[in-house]
């Protein structure tokens, strides 16, 4: 009897067993996301319980899942949550969820959400930036953030603009705001970095928003995030634009004529000097002193006009000499009227040309 009884408990734990193990059902599955890349770190969890896993750097995943249960959720922030049938093998694929996220802007240290963030800034997109035709960065914030003035006080190709922020905080130390690029205070030629590679900018424009730059942030804060890589293969970008420069305001009206120019010249000089040749009645004498002077280097300093052996460029009437010819040589040089404006403002093409390679390591 002793026998019979051990065998027979010895039967119902292993039964027993058995029937522990079918409870559950291991299930292995692989999460990515809308463009086929895995999705780190999703979190599944058999719904209705506390019992779960996460995706690891692959995206897979392996769950033992008890019977009763038949459903299992996955979720990922920023992404919409989604809920599948218990199987022995799941392969989800995850969608963004652009409702579920809150605008982030880039603050002093790290990020924050700009509805959380109390101080005064505003964001420009690359999308903004890319609709500016501009070499610079700094020419692609006019008019695009309130309380920031851009004035360029020269046309050298590839000058930063002067940016004011809420206008001018000191008489006499420097106005320049702060430029912090990727988290790093940037003294540099903020021109050399290209348009094309800049993700965000942010301009913080308070004392609230810069104070965790010191006085340093005095002047507004400019905040450059780059563009970075992503995981998967290389992605190589080749932009390329073309377009016209062209002045945009008509010039003022001027002198073209250079007989008129020298005429003008001539009578400025003629006029101040005539009261010391006055007394005496000598308006030769005048008239030759002003041809001098106005020839010299304290005036115009050069000529253009050849005229006869002992005569003078303007007559005692104050017109150019009618036997003046165009062009004049000094023995080295031949000298003819420039117009500086058509070489300065005519219509000229302009290229541009961005090529970027962006790599990211999936491991």
């Amino acid at each position: 009897m002793m026998k019979r009884f051990t065998m027979t408990t010895a039967a119902c734990l292993l039964m027993g067993m058995s029937a522990a193990l079918a409870q559950n059902t291991k299930v292995t599955g692989h999460v990515v996301d809308e463009n086929g890349e895995p999705v780190i770190g999703a979190s599944v969890i058999v719904k209705g319980t506390t019992i779960g896993t996460v995706t690891d750097f692959d995206g897979n995943f392996t769950l033992d899942v008890p019977t009763k249960h038949k459903h299992l959720e996955i979720s990922y922030v920023g992404m919409k949550s989604k809920l599948f049938n218990v199987s022995s093998k799941i392969n989800a694929v995850l969608e963004t969820d652009s409702q579920n996220l809150d605008e982030v802007m880039v603050v002093a240290y790290g990020t924050a959400k700009k509805s959380a963030f109390t101080g005064s800034a505003a964001t420009i997109s690359n999308e903004k930036i890319a609709q500016r035709q501009t070499s610079n960065v700094t020419n692609a914030l006019t008019g695009q953030v309130a309380g920031v003035q851009t004035t360029s006080n020269t046309g050298q190709p590839g000058k930063d603009a002067t940016i004011r922020v809420r206008g001018i905080g000191s008489m006499a130390a420097d106005n320049k705001p702060l430029y912090v690029v990727d988290g790093v205070p940037y003294d540099g030629e903020i021109s050399a970095i290209s348009t094309s590679d800049i993700e965000s900018m942010t301009v913080l424009k308070d004392a609230a928003s810069n104070a965790l730059y010191g006085a340093r942030g005095a002047n507004g804060v400019i905040l450059i995030t780059t563009r970075k890589g992503k995981s998967g293969e290389a992605r190589v970008n080749f932009d390329a634009k073309w377009g016209v420069n062209k002045r945009g305001v008509p010039s003022y009206e001027t002198i073209t004529d250079p007989g008129k120019f020298y005429e003008l010249s001539y009578e400025s000089i003629y006029n101040g000097d005539l009261k010391k040749y006055l007394a005496n009645g000598d308006l030769a004498a005048a008239n030759a002193y002003a041809n001098q002077a106005m020839l010299s280097s304290k005036y115009l300093g050069y000529q253009v006009y050849t005229i006869p052996e002992g005569e003078q460029l303007i007559g005692m009437d104050g017109k150019l000499n009618p036997n003046a010819k165009l062009g004049y040589s000094d023995g080295t040089y031949y000298y003819t009227p420039d117009n500086w404006s058509d070489e300065l403002f005519e219509t000229n093409p302009r290229q541009e040309y961005n090529l970027n390679v962006s790599a990211h390591p999936t491991r």
